[in-house]
């Protein structure tokens, strides 16, 4: 787990490494295929886990599944904001040119 900013949410907000991404996929698509209970029944497992993991209250399941760090690039050298993606060439928060890294 790491606190990033999140480009969707506009804050920075608990972001999940592959691992923990993993067990929250899992449960996602469990709450997905569940026809029984509720909107928030059929989530919940996904909610405590992730509040578990981060401490951070989640009520929107969607949301949590883009909260992970490997969706995102690493930081702008000049703001410090993720770039929007691990293959972005600028930064959307302020307009930084990513440095061409020399091929190997």
């Amino acid at each position: 787990m790491k606190i990033l900013w999140c480009w969707r949410c506009r804050m920075e907000l608990p972001m999940l490494d592959e691992v923990e991404y993993k067990k929250v996929y899992e449960l996602y698509g469990k709450g997905i295929k569940s026809r029984e209970g509720t909107y928030e029944e059929r989530f919940k497992e996904l909610m405590d886990y992730y509040e578990e993991v981060t401490g951070f209250s989640e009520t929107i399941p969607n949301a949590i599944m883009h909260h992970r760090i490997a969706q995102y690039g690493g930081p702008c050298e000049k703001c410090g904001k993720p770039y929007r993606t691990p293959l972005a060439s600028f930064c959307a928060a302020c307009g930084n040119k990513k440095p061409i890294e020399p091929v190997t």
